[in-house]
């Protein structure tokens, strides 16, 4: 080949390169224009996740890494979860989803502190055209969707297995131990709770707490024993296992040496050891599994501009939003005769976990080996 024809085969070349790269260039634009003008987005997100303590054990060993994984899972690996814990503080909460907007995540999971104090949050995220997932407690404000349990159901299961720890006794007398007052979740637990105690128990004495905290259950469970006498309380509802923890204590100090049935929630490995000791009479198990993975998939579907249609199931309404696409997974009564067929082949706890040295004797007795 001369040189001139090797010079023109270069031009060519070149040339159709150069057309090739700027098809390619333009179609990418077109790609891009086109997924703008959808208002749908590819898999590089940004989900941001707020959670609302470290104190309960599910936040940071359930949901966090939960929700990591199947955001992961669902964008190939390309989104980036961008997380925070409020701490309980719900002004801290607050800063955190500003910094969350300021850093344009593309959806935000949140676990309000506050169910109402998150509110005015709620409105920047919509304004900023972020949507928002309710997790596990329903938020105030124009949130896009929710995810939880049939929280109702939670007292129901409790009131029900309260009421069957106390069988052959008439009227018995029972301390109810409600949840924080800044939780939407707590007042459901009372409302079902009650609806099976209402009329075959008495209500000795009754507390709110102001936050989930085993302190606090503590002092109101003292209140109740200098009110009632340490021999008179039957029974005591507990809205979860961490308050069960203080009421337990409140009661070994009073010197109660035969515990009445105390109920429970969240299936904390202190809680479950406390069942195995026969100190606590039963926890509810929540399968933190299914309602991360439900969250993740409205995170990443809202964040990519699409409908919830084939994840939410029903609906639910806060107090300024209607008609929330809703996913309400389903609850079990946890005792001592099923932990095997729940937490323990669910990989929550493992039974080296439970049955630590303190326990053992008490899980033998069980069969928990």
């Amino acid at each position: 080949m001369n040189t001139r024809i090797r010079r023109a085969a270069v031009a060519v070349a070149a040339t159709t390169m150069a057309v090739s790269l700027a098809a390619c260039g333009s179609a990418k634009e077109s790609g891009d224009k086109a997924e703008k003008d959808s208002g749908k987005k590819g898999d590089d997100l940004k989900i941001g996740l707020l959670l609302p303590e470290n104190g309960t054990a599910r936040y940071e060993k359930f949901d966090k890494p939960i929700i990591e994984k199947k955001v992961g899972e669902l964008t190939g690996g390309k989104a980036e979860v961008v997380y925070a814990n409020a701490k309980q503080d719900a002004t801290t909460q607050a800063q955190q989803v500003e910094t969350m907007i300021t850093n344009k995540v593309d959806a935000l999971i949140i676990d309000a502190v506050d169910s109402k104090a998150i509110e005015n949050s709620v409105k920047k995220a919509k304004d900023a055209g972020i949507p928002v997932v309710a997790f596990d407690r329903l938020a105030e404000g124009p949130i896009d969707a929710y995810t939880s349990f049939d929280n109702e159901e939670v007292g129901r299961a409790q009131g029900t297995a309260l009421l069957e720890a106390l069988e052959g006794k008439t009227k018995p007398t029972i301390v109810m131990m409600h949840g924080a007052i800044t939780d939407p979740n707590a007042a459901l637990f009372k409302k079902g709770a009650k609806s099976v105690l209402d009329g075959k128990v008495t209500y000795g004495k009754e507390y709110d707490t102001k936050e989930w905290k085993a302190e606090n259950a503590n002092a109101n469970m003292e209140g109740a024993i200098t009110a009632l006498g340490k021999d008179k309380i039957d029974g005591v509802y507990s809205a979860n296992d961490g308050l069960a923890g203080g009421i337990i204590q409140a009661l070994k100090s009073a010197g109660v040496s035969k515990l009445p049935p105390i109920t429970g929630q969240d299936a904390e490995l202190a809680g479950v050891q406390h069942i195995v000791a026969g100190e606590q009479f039963m926890s509810v198990y929540k399968s933190y599994p299914q309602e991360g993975i439900v969250a993740a998939e409205m995170a990443v579907a809202l964040a990519k501009g699409e409908k919830l249609d084939s994840i939410a199931t029903s609906k639910a309404d806060n107090a300024t939003q209607k008609d929330v696409p809703t996913v309400l997974v389903p609850v079990v009564s946890l005792t001592k005769d099923n932990i095997k067929e729940t937490i323990i082949k669910d990989g929550i706890w493992k039974i080296e976990e439970i049955c630590t040295a303190k326990y053992k004797a008490a899980c033998d007795a069980i069969d928990l080996k």
